[in-house]
């Protein structure tokens, strides 16, 4: 796994007076995703967990539905005439008879870290992709409120940098079995649903997703392609996040901090 930080020089400035110190920044490189040897997108991502990262992106975008569906992702090692390539490139290959269609995919071919699907058109749209979720999360809010701090505790790049995002899968005991960070929400949120997918564990059913920031329209949809019934966030969520998730029938928590929290949508166990 590549370092998910780089180290600079800078100039501290403070009323003790100015200095000079080393910094750990949080890492930004551009991934291709190749699917079938056709590039399907450029996202600007913390790199590690690269095929992980491709398979969360092509089941939200579902472009596949089961891992069954890969034959092989494989990362590029690189060659004397592009070595800006090595390690900044994955090539998916599909099983025989897998159709795939590159103009239905919904996001655009070059993604920024912070910006996934810009402009999706409608939450209808997503609903003929993944179905609503029909058990309701059977998680407390005692337990949720226990969270943050698990999280907290185990960002590792977070610490070194402070400019990493993090998603995490809760089990229903309330322990993490993946966690993925990123210096964009929605890479780190594919990161943990990929893991999910090559680790033959969807739907994630009886999982809760505990993301850093704001909760968007889109990661919603990337938890629902997952099959997570509740998300929680430390931060907002967006308007269209909310009546995503009540259409949904996911359960959607804001501004989780300490034993504080909104709830937008769903209704929590006891």
């Amino acid at each position: 796994m590549s370092d998910s930080s780089k180290e600079f020089s800078i100039q501290k400035v403070s009323p003790a007076g100015n200095s000079r110190a080393q910094d750990h920044i949080a890492r930004e490189d551009p991934l291709e995703i190749r699917v079938e040897g056709k590039s399907i997108a450029v996202v600007m991502r913390t790199p590690g967990h690269d095929r992980e990262l491709a398979a969360g992106f092509l089941l939200s975008e579902g472009v596949i539905s089961s891992p069954g569906e890969i034959f092989e992702i494989s990362e590029c090692p690189g060659n004397a005439q592009n070595p800006h390539e090595a390690g900044n490139l994955v090539e998916v290959m599909l099983m025989k008879g897998n159709s795939f269609d590159a103009t239905a995919l919904t996001r655009h071919v070059f993604s920024s870290s912070s910006c996934g699907i810009c402009g999706k058109a409608t939450i209808e749209s997503v609903f003929g992709n993944f179905p609503g979720i029909e058990k309701p999360a059977g998680i407390s809010p005692s337990q949720i409120a226990t969270y943050p701090a698990k999280l907290l505790a185990a960002q590792e790049a977070f610490e070194k940098t402070g400019g990493l995002h993090a998603s995490a899968i809760f089990d229903s005991k309330g322990e993490i079995i993946v966690l993925r960070e990123d210096v964009g929400r929605h890479n780190a949120l594919d990161k943990v649903i990929g893991w999910s997918l090559l680790e033959d564990r969807l739907p994630l059913s009886e999982h809760t997703l505990l993301l850093s920031g704001r909760i968007s329209f889109e990661l919603m949809q990337k938890a629902l392609a997952a099959g997570i019934p509740a998300v929680a966030g430390i931060s907002a969520p967006s308007s269209l996040a909310v009546e995503f998730a009540r259409e949904s029938g996911q359960t959607l928590i804001g501004f989780l901090r300490g034993e504080t929290m909104n709830i937008y949508a769903g209704t929590p166990g006891d």
